[in-house]
């Protein structure tokens, strides 16, 4: 996730005009809606774009204004999905991370407890580790 969130950031810097929506999907067991990674997406674009104005859903008769737009899927057995759209005339960006399996996320646990093995006291962070 955190490469993701780091091309979030960098499209957000350069797309900051585009209409963007965040979509994401989990399990239907998932108790928050937007997610906390949904909730670091939107962070990270209102960061770089000035953009802090979401709207949840979209329903009736509404025109688009400078919100971001969420939207929030919640079924079956879906480990975690996350897409940033950014959408203007004749074009779409889309960034999407896939989860398939929650082991993917102990791998980061493994890679950062190898990291640290070693290192003098203090505090890193997942940008440490990742060299990013």
């Amino acid at each position: 996730m955190n490469i993701f969130w780091r091309l979030v950031r960098e499209a957000a810097q350069r797309l900051g005009d585009y209409d963007i929506e965040v979509i994401e999907a989990h399990h239907r067991y998932k108790k928050d809606a937007p997610s906390g990674t949904a909730r670091t997406i939107l962070e990270i674009i209102g960061e770089e774009t000035g953009k802090t104005e979401c709207l949840y859903g979209r329903e009736g008769m509404t025109e688009r204004k400078d919100e971001v737009g969420v939207h929030v899927v919640r079924g079956g057995d879906i480990v975690g999905d996350h897409t940033v759209l950014f959408a203007a005339n004749n074009e779409t960006i889309e960034l999407s991370h896939r989860a398939y399996d929650r082991a993917v996320f102990a791998h980061g646990v493994i890679r950062a407890a190898r990291f640290v093995t070693g290192m003098a006291p203090g505090i890193y962070s997942m940008d440490d580790v990742l060299g990013l």
